[in-house]
């Protein structure tokens, strides 16, 4: 390969359950490839039903990087992830093999493909617990309003009560004089990869009705018990991996705020509203090949 050619790799998204694995994989055994993970919580072990991680056998022998790579209890940013995944993708193309990157994780997939520089900005531990402190008194909206005023880019695009992101976002501002919005814009170079990217929709009726059966299937399958040894093994509530849909519920649950069928009903409409999200995210990218499953 010329040294000025871009490696050549295949990317598949889309919302949760529209099939993105089943379809990364045939791809892969078409191709000769490989698949590299793109979710922000399969990288997590002992987090197998929640995260509907691939199993041995629906994998088909087909090699897949990226999951399994963390405790539960790490604080695994984006940054550590791109960098891990660029790894595997040039062991990947090194070995004259095609890398599928398959994930509905949107910044993750994006940041991967995008070249984003990741250098560190510097940090401010006395504001980030004077913001603490600040939600710990006045309610995560409180610290969010802060966020609005400076940056309400950031603001729309980060939830009230993703706390830590939204410390984080304040923190930014205040140690380099410029919003998260303007430093992302700042991060993004020139693709690295010859990106080849398939998005997976199906009717909406026919996703929701997929979403709500693959709870289902988790349920009948375990997700309770995998939540509850999680609990038990001494993963903190607050731990990121715990905010991912299907665990955070069950913690309402366990801690008697709600009943075992709302807990279920509120895991499929969560799942229902981020498969929204999902698909306003990877619509802004009109690079994407979009396939009707």
């Amino acid at each position: 390969m010329d040294e000025n050619t871009k490696p050549k790799i295949y990317g598949v998204i889309g919302p949760t359950a529209s099939g993105k694995t089943k379809y990364a994989i045939e791809i892969a055994k078409k191709l000769d490839g490989e698949v590299v993970s793109c979710d922000s919580m399969q990288i997590y072990k002992h987090m197998d039903i929640g995260t509907a991680k691939p199993s041995k056998e629906e994998m088909q022998g087909i090699p897949h990087h990226m999951i399994d790579i963390a405790e539960p209890w790490e604080n695994y940013s984006v940054a550590k992830f791109v960098q891990n995944a660029r790894l595997c993708i040039d062991d990947i193309v090194a070995r004259g093999k095609s890398p599928i990157l398959c994930g509905g994780t949107g910044l993750y997939f994006d940041s991967v493909i995008k070249n984003i520089d990741f250098t560190d900005n510097e940090s401010d531990p006395e504001y980030r617990r004077q913001l603490q402190q600040a939600a710990d008194e006045n309610g995560s909206g409180y610290v969010h309003d802060m966020l609005r005023k400076v940056d309400p880019k950031s603001a729309d695009a980060i939830h009230p009560n993703n706390l830590k992101r939204v410390i984080r976002a304040l923190e930014i501002y205040k140690t380099t004089g410029y919003t998260k919005t303007e430093l992302d814009r700042r991060s993004v170079r020139d693709t690295i990869y010859d990106a080849e990217i398939y998005g997976l929709e199906r009717p909406r009726d026919e996703l929701y009705e997929r979403i709500n059966r693959r709870v289902d299937i988790m349920f009948a399958g375990g997700l309770l018990d995998e939540a509850k040894h999680l609990l038990e093994s001494g993963i903190s509530r607050d731990a990121t991996s715990m905010q991912a849909i299907g665990y955070k519920e069950l913690i309402e649950y366990f801690d008697g705020y709600c009943t075992l069928a709302e807990a279920s009903d509120k895991i499929k409409q969560k799942s229902r509203r981020y498969a929204k999200r999902q698909l306003t995210w990877f619509k802004r990218n009109k690079d994407i090949i979009w396939l009707n499953m």
